[in-house]
């Protein structure tokens, strides 16, 4: 059967997470996770679901771009793509008028990823399998750019802002004056700070690995700092505390703010050598999921810029180039840590980390995937997660079918539920 595609469907799906907050941080305050929601169908009436997720406004613009390359993929029958699915991940990524919108970033690379993603859960539907197969790899994703010679980057984005002592906090920094309080490392405790960020009264929150009591206290102060959206920035440089302090960061990266806007961390060059496992100070970063396609992704990778590779369902070109990048990633011995948490993204992510585990790094050592406990209650396959671990899939599928109650219901604007938001 050849599984011709008749007809491809796009939906601007919102839910009104901004009511409560839900996913907000210190760059994103009012976000309504949604999803442009793609179906395609086939002349013997199978389905292919698939989305890219956004946060409220935009969406719409996510659906024009899918609604206009809708004309590349109907008409096409399922063999003929997966036969070659490098030239069909060219065909949506090298229009020769619509690649103008990009080249394979920003919008139009949003709306590539819920197509192929819909492309992909059609394929494993019909194969009756789960997520993406490992055979062959290279007819999935494409190899144009991936191991060009390129110029050196002669200016990489920091993670973190490591100043010397003497210019630490010379105009920007913790010790900032806010009406009249000049806050400095002083709040011995969470009480302190607690009180001066119900006051408004703090730009920054310079927590102290000593200071504080360990860990414990420090979390606390991280997380009340997160929900009043006041980026921390610790206090370091005496006798380990940059070997402590490394670890309050990662943290407060990669598991509450996600952003690296206004932060900065101070650094002492001086007394690690006395240290057994003493902190390292390289251009190697963690990156957030702001690395639009794989050629940047080959970029850092090759400039050593990387200690994790953060890949995206949605914001790369679905599966084939998500499958270059961690490719690239094994090449390199860098650990690959999914970015997700989204409207289905932990749905679409959970395929990825299997395949890498499998297929590839045959290890979870330094491995770790982001979650977020909400939303999953408006898919046909939720993702299951035991003892904080992903389980395996088990229905065919992409896992990105969405009740298609929980669509008309927050289908935007006619959706019952927006319809009884805007009447509030």
């Amino acid at each position: 059967m050849l599984h011709k595609i008749t007809r491809l469907t796009v939906r601007d799906v919102r839910f009104p997470t901004s009511s409560e907050q839900h996913g907000s941080d210190a760059m994103h305050s009012d976000p309504d996770y949604s999803a442009a929601y793609v179906v395609v169908d086939t002349d013997c009436g199978r389905k292919g679901f698939g989305l890219t997720f956004t946060l409220g406004k935009g969406t719409d613009i996510v659906v024009c771009a899918v609604e206009a390359l809708a004309a590349l993929v109907v008409g096409k029958c399922l063999q003929e793509i997966v036969s070659d699915f490098r030239g069909f991940y060219r065909l949506l990524t090298s229009d020769g008028q619509m690649r103008w919108l990009g080249p394979e970033k920003g919008v139009i690379h949003l709306a590539t990823a819920a197509v192929l993603n819909a492309v992909w859960d059609l394929w494993a539907r019909v194969d009756g399998k789960v997520g993406p197969r490992n055979e062959p790899l290279f007819l999935k994703h494409d190899f144009l750019h991936k191991w060009m010679t390129l110029p050196p980057i002669e200016q990489k984005s920091k993670s973190w802002i490591w100043l010397p002592p003497s210019c630490a906090f010379t105009s920007f920094g913790p010790r900032v004056c806010v009406e009249g309080i000049v806050v400095t490392n002083q709040c011995h405790n969470r009480v302190m700070f607690k009180q001066f960020l119900q006051a408004s009264a703090l730009q920054f929150v310079q927590i102290d690995s000593c200071r504080l009591g360990s860990v414990n206290e420090n979390l606390a102060v991280m997380l009340m700092a997160h929900k009043f959206q006041v980026p921390v920035c610790p206090h370091a440089g005496g006798v380990g505390l940059c070997e402590l302090v490394q670890h309050l960061i990662l943290f407060d990266y990669i598991c509450l703010s996600a952003s690296l806007s206004n932060r900065m961390c101070e650094y002492v060059d001086h007394l690690h050598e006395h240290f057994t496992s003493p902190v390292v100070i390289q251009d190697a970063h963690y990156m957030p999921p702001k690395c639009h396609n794989r050629v940047m992704f080959k970029q850092f990778l090759q400039a050593s810029a990387l200690q994790f590779v953060q890949i995206d369902s949605c914001r790369l070109g679905s599966v084939n180039e998500n499958l270059a990048v961690m490719l690239m990633a094994h090449k390199f011995q860098v650990p690959v840590c999914p970015h997700a948490g989204g409207v289905g993204l932990c749905e679409l992510v959970q395929h990825l980390i299997l395949f890498d585990y499998i297929c590839l790094s045959a290890s979870l050592s330094n491995r770790m995937c982001e979650y977020v406990d909400h939303l999953h209650e408006h898919f046909t396959s939720p993702v299951v997660i035991q003892d904080a671990h992903y389980m395996p899939p088990k229905d065919p599928g992409y896992s990105c079918e969405m009740l298609e109650s929980s669509v008309w219901r927050h289908q935007f604007p006619e959706g019952d539920v927006w319809k009884l938001h805007t009447n509030k």
